[in-house]
């Protein structure tokens, strides 16, 4: 197996040429491992927002990192240089890179990790797990559950639904949960616990859909009613 091969599945990337791999220094006395890498021709020149193959605008001079996931317990960064191209529908916007999400500092691997970890853990816990910010780990949640939203309906198939109410803050606040009873997964969630927020889970799931529902548990609450 050639090298390169060998370093794009450490890495976790895809599309992405390794011109090079050295340790560094970080400047507090650490080693980390940083990858050099660019796009290759068939994925470069891509709107980031569409995908869309686009001429290219301009090239940052400097180069930029993404964290990675760890090589045991070295901190690993991607570095390329990154550039812009003018898209018809999005105008000027940085091009994608196969590595990471738009806007992100993080690679695609990581954040993937870092939002499935966020399921077993706290934020607090993987935030010291993986030496981020915990708001970075917020940051990265938000991200990556944006990106699966677009891809996942979550409301197909739903024959047996729970409907409850969870409380997240101090001061009676409280998120509206829909759960799919054969599946065990919370499909929808809506901000306060209102007959308002109840009937907008029925206009995303639709009257065929709804049509379709066989069994609802919830309790006695009025506005469930």
């Amino acid at each position: 197996m050639r090298t390169s091969r060998v370093w794009r599945r450490v890495l976790g990337v895809e599309h992405t040429v390794i011109e090079s791999v050295d340790l560094e220094a970080d400047g507090r006395g650490r080693e980390v491992l940083v990858a050099r890498v660019r796009v290759k021709a068939g994925a470069a020149r891509r709107c980031s927002r569409c995908q869309r193959r686009c001429p290219g605008h301009d090239s940052s001079p400097d180069p930029r990192r993404w964290r990675g996931l760890d090589v045991g317990a070295t901190q690993v960064f991607l570095q390329a240089r990154t550039s812009r191209v003018s898209c018809r529908e999005h105008g000027v916007v940085v091009a994608a890179v196969p590595w990471a999400r738009p806007g992100s500092r993080f690679t695609a691997a990581f954040e993937d990790t870092a939002a499935w970890l966020v399921c077993h853990a706290t934020l607090s816990v993987v935030a010291m797990l993986l030496r981020v910010a915990w708001r970075s780990v917020a940051d990265i949640v938000t991200r990556v559950v944006a990106d699966r939203a677009g891809r996942i309906d979550r409301l197909a198939g739903l024959r047996r639904i729970g409907i409850d109410e969870i409380s997240y803050r101090k001061g009676q606040r409280y998120l509206l949960c829909v759960v799919d009873h054969d599946t065990g997964r919370l499909v929808w969630a809506g901000r306060n616990r209102t007959k308002e927020t109840l009937n907008r889970f029925f206009d995303d799931l639709g009257n065929e859909r709804a049509g379709q529902l066989t069994h609802v548990s919830a309790d006695g609450a009025q506005w469930i009613h």
